[in-house]
């Protein structure tokens, strides 16, 4: 099957519905992972959804310790232990699980879309206003002075994600464009505390969550034991979807993703350490945008 196939497969181009990604959110983890590597690289761009083993809610509650293993990408649970055991011997077992450890890490640039035409009656009609389009053009150009070679962009499906990837990605040319549908816009989690002037539906809740749950699973995890170089890869997407994922990956309450503000075309930085410890290198960062292109519609 070939990668661009791939992707689209895994992220819903094909037809996928919310149903099946909320069943792939909460997935046992006796299902196997649906993706693969671009080739010759051995960046892991699709990853199937991580279940929580032996735990069927959606989140796991935060306990205020810091969980190693929230990926369920330590070697120990990769491999069958007991069967490495019994092949090779005890004195090869600590070998064997070194050969399944990340030995990179992964950075990744979240970046929230530019401003768009708020008036749009439906999704096409929502395209980029002129001061957008600017915006979209400073954060290609921050990207670009940071001066590391990308791996992919991936973007929302969305028309305003779609149209900011366009622009970002003239600044980087040759790096690959995924779209997927998991990373669309949505009500990730009822925010805590709530808040009086949006107040979306129950099931809007469930279904949204399901699928931006989906999403971080698929996309924040540790490198791929065979991975040897560090990656950087932008993520292209949406307000909640960036400070839910933000809260996932640090272990935060994800209730309280409403708490932080993001200017539109912001970089969000993560690194994911081979060890499976987050670190947020920039939150939303709009610094290098003068303040009168600054804006958060």
């Amino acid at each position: 099957m070939s990668y661009r196939k791939a992707v689209q497969l895994a992220c819903g181009l094909a037809g996928g519905s919310v149903a099946l990604l909320a069943a792939a959110a909460v997935s046992h983890s006796r299902r196997k992972p649906a993706g693969e590597d671009r080739s010759g690289s051995g960046l892991p761009v699709l990853q199937a959804a991580q279940s929580w083993a032996g735990n069927t809610t959606l989140v796991p509650p935060a306990t205020g310790q810091w969980d190693s293993n929230w990926d369920k990408r330590e070697p120990p649970l990769i491999i069958n232990s007991r069967k490495v055991d019994q092949e090779t011997g005890e004195e090869n077992l600590t070998s064997q699980l070194e050969n399944y450890k990340a030995k990179a890490s992964r950075h990744i640039f979240l970046i929230r879309h530019s401003q768009y035409n708020q008036n749009g009656q439906n999704d096409k009609e929502r395209t980029l206003t002129a001061l957008g389009r600017e915006q979209a053009e400073l954060t290609g150009q921050r990207l670009v002075s940071l001066g590391v070679n990308y791996d992919v962009l991936i973007h929302s499906s969305m028309t305003r994600a779609r149209e900011t990837a366009e622009i970002i990605s003239r600044y980087i040319p040759g790096v690959e464009k995924v779209s997927c549908d998991l990373l669309r816009e949505g009500a990730p989690i009822q925010p805590v505390p709530p808040i009086s002037h949006w107040k979306p539906e129950a099931v809007q809740y469930h279904e949204d969550g399901a699928r931006i749950e989906a999403a971080f699973r698929r996309y924040i995890h540790r490198a791929e034991a065979k991975q040897e170089k560090d990656s950087y890869e932008i993520i292209v997407c949406h307000a909640n979807v960036i400070r839910y994922i933000v809260c996932r990956a640090l272990q935060f309450p994800p209730e309280g993703w409403l708490r932080m503000c993001l200017n539109n075309g912001s970089i969000t930085w993560l690194t994911i350490r081979p060890n499976g410890r987050v670190s947020l290198r920039t939150l939303g960062d709009s610094g290098f945008m003068p303040p009168d292109k600054l804006t958060r519609s």
